[in-house]
């Protein structure tokens, strides 16, 4: 009986000891606290934020639906913080300790507020859509906001990291004002960075290109991804994604094919040189009629210009201008109906009794110098049989 007391008092000696001075019943009530604030989080998000997900859903506007998608993890989080706080007062703490304790949960709630406003930042994009309103083209806008959403982000990262910093004792104020001492060290070593960043702005706001936009570059030929602080992302034609810095695009020459009104056809057509003066005219007369007749090409002389000639006599051929618009700009369909004035073209040429000319040499011969050749004898052949010398 005495030895059962006597190791009843080794465990309560034990208990008290605990851990790092913490007895280990104040280490089970604050792990116990702590899971028990797990298991409201879970009754919280069951009930109450299924019942806000029902009402959200019947309402008309889609934000309310993407806010509460942006607040789920930082709120989850949030019963993890307070958890961990009201678990932290039921254990004993030094001076010392309880100051640290003190620091990191005010840090931990400075993160938690900091990261759910960055999420809310991208469902709250809508707001700025409303704000831009009708200015320039919706590619146009949805660059603008993109744009001014990673700026908003890049700003809350920042104060976010002030504030946590802040509450460890440092001084931000201070920490900025000594930059002055190694700005220039650091002007030399992100020289680049700023560059590419300056430059991004002035393809923002002189709207250079935009995002969606088919561009062509002295290097690079292709649709444009996305457009960053430091440089902007095309995937060419053969599905290959290109990442240029956005100062090396400033500072290039560059066409922007998406902002063409109309798309030009440009051809030189060769006829042969026994076309007759009335075979031409009647070609280049039936060629300005089916363009200026066909709806699919632009004829409006305020747009753009129609031009069917003869222009030159080339080496094989007597050449055809022909310069015109079509009305689409997009590729494919440009293709098609190029493919459609290529049929016609042959078609009216045909039909005049002209032809194509390819190039061609002839060679005229008025005398040779050692008189007319013998005819070759055949192998085989008897010599009263062979040809006669012409």
């Amino acid at each position: 009986m005495n030895s059962l007391s006597d190791f009843w008092k080794v465990i309560v000696a034990v208990s008290d000891a605990g851990v790092l001075g913490v007895s280990l019943g104040d280490v089970f009530a604050a792990f116990g606290i702590f899971i028990l604030f797990l298991v409201i989080r879970r009754v919280f998000f069951r009930f109450v934020v299924a019942t806000v997900i029902k009402v959200t859903k019947k309402t008309k506007t889609n934000l309310d639906d993407m806010l509460l998608v942006a607040f789920e993890k930082p709120l989850e989080f949030a019963f993890v913080v307070m958890g961990f706080y009201v678990a932290g007062q039921v254990v004993p703490m030094s001076e010392h300790v309880a100051d640290v304790f003190a620091k990191f949960v005010r840090s931990l709630i400075a993160f938690t507020l900091f990261w759910t406003l960055f999420r809310a930042l991208t469902p709250l994009s809508v707001l700025i859509d409303r704000a831009l309103g009708m200015i320039g083209s919706p590619s146009m806008r949805d660059t603008m906001k993109d744009f001014l959403v990673k700026l908003t982000k890049f700003v809350v990262i920042c104060l976010g990291v002030a504030a946590v910093f802040q509450e460890w004792g440092f001084n931000v104020a201070a920490v900025l004002g000594s930059l002055g001492l190694v700005g220039m060290a650091v002007a030399l070593g992100a020289k680049d960075f700023i560059a590419n960043l300056f430059a991004g702005l002035t393809i923002f706001l002189d709207r250079i290109f935009e995002k969606g936009n088919w561009i062509q570059t002295p290097d690079i030929d292709g649709i444009v991804e996305d457009i960053g602080f430091r440089a902007t992302k095309i995937r060419r034609f053969d599905k290959a994604v290109v990442t240029i810095p956005n100062a090396r695009l400033a500072g290039e020459a560059l066409i922007n094919f998406s902002r063409m009104t109309n798309r030009r056809i440009y051809w030189m057509i060769g006829l042969e040189y026994r076309t007759t003066k009335e075979q031409l005219q009647f070609i280049v007369h039936d060629i300005s009629k089916f363009l200026n007749e066909d709806p699919e090409f632009e004829t409006d002389p305020k747009k753009t210009k129609t031009f069917v000639f003869v222009d030159s006599f080339g080496a094989s051929s007597v050449d055809v201008m022909l310069y015109c618009f079509t009305k689409t700009t997009e590729w494919g369909e440009w293709l098609r109906v190029k493919e459609r004035l290529a049929y016609r073209v042959k078609e009216i040429v045909g039909g005049h009794g002209a032809g194509f000319a390819f190039p061609s040499t002839s060679l005229y011969v008025e005398t040779l110098p050692f008189g007319t050749p013998e005819q070759f004898p055949l192998s085989g052949q008897p010599t009263s049989q062979r040809a006669p010398a012409l």
